[in-house]
């Protein structure tokens, strides 16, 4: 913040040996999002993840396998899988919130952190691991994430305990998964999971997959969803809670959906909650997870401000943009640090005001997160059931955002009373 205002939208960082060059704004990000690995790489910036996924799999192979493994990511993401992990989805959050009883004061962020971690150990990783190893798995995960320490980013190797626990909690996962994977095959057995849809994946050149990269694909796809996931609906409710009028806004939509389709939620229905979806999309827009997105640059790039300045960025630079502050530009949008989901709908839409690269929450262009149908599913999903089942209202100060965390989320408890109620659809 204080480099832009000083320097503008485009200036350079030294950090230890490197340099950091920030792009950022949509009018100097095209570079950075669409240029091709040659140019701009991920792999570089982002060797520390290696030691938690494992080897073989995404940062640790060539471009030409990472895509081949982003194509088993894509397939395994296709409308078809999403319809059936919505049933998932559904099942998991009415079964979770059965248990809460007519009335009560809960952590909004600690119960929506477990429901995720359930919901994604049954649409990832699979079945056998939600009904029979759900707990040794949850902590074995809980070892990786604690494995990925700010210095890890720099010294991914160093003999810490932190590492040595991640790297036992590694190898474990990958013999708990290689046991499910033959037992899957022996029977001639196939679920409905992201976990087949990696046993079933075939290389261009025939190959399967082996057990190491199943459970390294795995791996990434849990990391990349578990955090943003849980962040983010809970971004959602408390700001929801905080200004009424969305809350009830959205309350207004559950009933008109509920008008047409009755009590069911599936992939469709979801789809036609635009209320739910920007009140999602404002939530990700203020506290995007993913503060700093990296490349290595490997060639001589330039770009221009839209005040008309001209850059040179020559090559071996590690070129950044930050989602935090590049979604909070005031050419951008009007109202740049308050909740306001509107300036999405028909008619506005700020977040595509100045290009393709306006709102970047997800990322964007050859990199843009794959996982962000799954997100909004996922999110809607959960925010459907309890809109329909519940009344709330927000007992503690409004959460601040904990800039410490390696995935940036929510610093202290988001306390709220809840009361069960059916929502009464108006004849």
């Amino acid at each position: 913040r204080e480099e832009y205002a000083r320097l503008g939208s485009v200036f350079t960082v030294p950090i230890l040996s490197r340099k950091i060059t920030f792009l950022i704004g949509p009018e100097v990000s095209a570079h950075f999002f669409k240029g091709n690995e040659a140019e701009m790489s991920q792999q570089e910036v982002y060797k520390f993840n290696v030691p938690t996924f494992g080897p073989g799999v995404v940062f640790d192979v060539d471009y030409s396998v990472r895509q081949e493994q982003f194509r088993f990511f894509t397939e395994a993401l296709r409308a078809n899988k999403l319809r059936s992990y919505v049933d998932q989805m559904v099942v998991e959050a009415e079964e979770y919130f059965s248990k809460w009883g007519e009335s009560g004061t809960v952590d909004l962020k600690y119960e929506l952190e477990h429901l995720i971690i359930l919901t994604a150990s049954r649409c990832l990783l699979g079945r056998e691991v939600r009904e029979k190893l759900f707990d040794d798995v949850s902590s074995l995960f809980h070892d990786l994430d604690n494995g990925m320490q700010p210095v890890s980013v720099i010294f991914p190797y160093l003999p810490i305990p932190a590492h040595r626990r991640r790297d036992r909690a590694r190898q474990r996962l990958k013999e708990i998964f290689a046991t499910i994977i033959k037992s899957r095959k022996a029977s001639g057995r196939a679920e409905e999971d992201m976990l087949q849809c990696f046993i079933d994946s075939k290389y261009k050149s025939g190959r399967s997959t082996t057990e190491g990269e199943i459970t390294g694909l795995l791996i990434a796809a849990l990391f990349a969803g578990q955090h943003t996931s849980s962040i983010t609906s809970t971004w959602t409710g408390a700001y929801m809670l905080r200004f009424k009028q969305y809350f009830a806004a959205a309350e207004e939509e559950q009933k008109e959906v509920m008008k047409r389709h009755g009590d069911k939620i599936d992939h469709d229905i979801l789809a036609e909650m635009d209320v739910l979806y920007r009140c999602i999309k404002e939530a990700l827009r203020l506290h995007p997870p993913l503060i700093m997105l990296l490349r290595q640059s490997h060639n001589d790039f330039s770009v221009t401000t839209k005040d008309g300045k001209e850059f040179d960025i020559p090559k071996g630079h590690i070129v950044a943009t930050s989602p935090a502050f590049a979604n909070r530009l005031p050419h951008i949008f009007k109202n740049p640090d308050s909740y306001d989901p509107d300036p999405y709908a028909p008619g506005r839409e700020e977040d595509k005001a100045a290009g393709a690269f306006s709102y970047i929450s997800f990322g964007g262009g050859r990199h843009g997160c794959l996982g962000e149908p799954f997100a909004y599913l996922q999110i809607k999903a959960i925010w459907t059931h309890l809109l329909r089942n519940f009344e709330f209202e927000l007992v503690s100060p409004f959460p601040e955002t904990n800039w410490k965390a390696m995935v940036v989320g929510i610093k202290d408890e988001v306390m709220v009373n809840f009361k069960r109620r059916k929502l009464v659809v108006d004849n």
